[in-house]
């Protein structure tokens, strides 16, 4: 395992992560990590991070609310590779206290220390039923504030 040239330092303070492992189902024609497969690592940290703040998937819809994808920004800056390992990071890093809300992600290579991806996701809440934009209701205003912890 390579070490990091310098000791590896998160963009900002208490990351939520999760593992994940390039596999050779994510490799593209290009011969690395497609696209599509690092906002599903995206994805995948949102659900993880929600569920460990006390929002599992199934109680979001027992709520009939969910935040949902309103803009993706993601600036991809290195290639990953089968068998690389890497870490997934989040950050809520805004909240109107109605509407809306920003996660914030990382995604680098630990053994390395190479950033592979930075990028946000804005959300907004919506009514499961109806698909209409919504207040957040009480659960989602305290877990998904700015800084909270699991």
């Amino acid at each position: 395992m390579n070490e990091p040239s310098e000791p590896f330092v998160w963009d900002r303070p208490d990351p939520f992560t999760i593992a994940v492992s390039a596999e050779p189902q994510h490799i593209d024609s290009y011969g690395h990590v497609n696209n599509v497969v690092y906002i599903q690592w995206l994805t995948d940290c949102a659900w993880a991070h929600s569920a460990a703040v006390g929002l599992p998937e199934h109680q979001c819809v027992e709520l009939r609310r969910g935040m949902a994808v309103r803009k993706i920004a993601v600036e991809m800056l290195a290639a990953a590779y089968a068998g690389d390992q890497l870490t997934v990071a989040n950050w809520i890093t805004s909240s109107d206290g109605r509407l809306r809300a920003t996660r914030t992600y990382q995604i680098v290579n630990l053994a390395t220390g190479v950033t592979h991806l930075r990028g946000h996701v804005d959300f907004v809440c919506v009514n499961l039923t109806n698909g209409r934009p919504v207040r957040m209701p009480p659960e989602f205003l305290t877990r998904y504030a700015v800084g909270f912890k699991p």
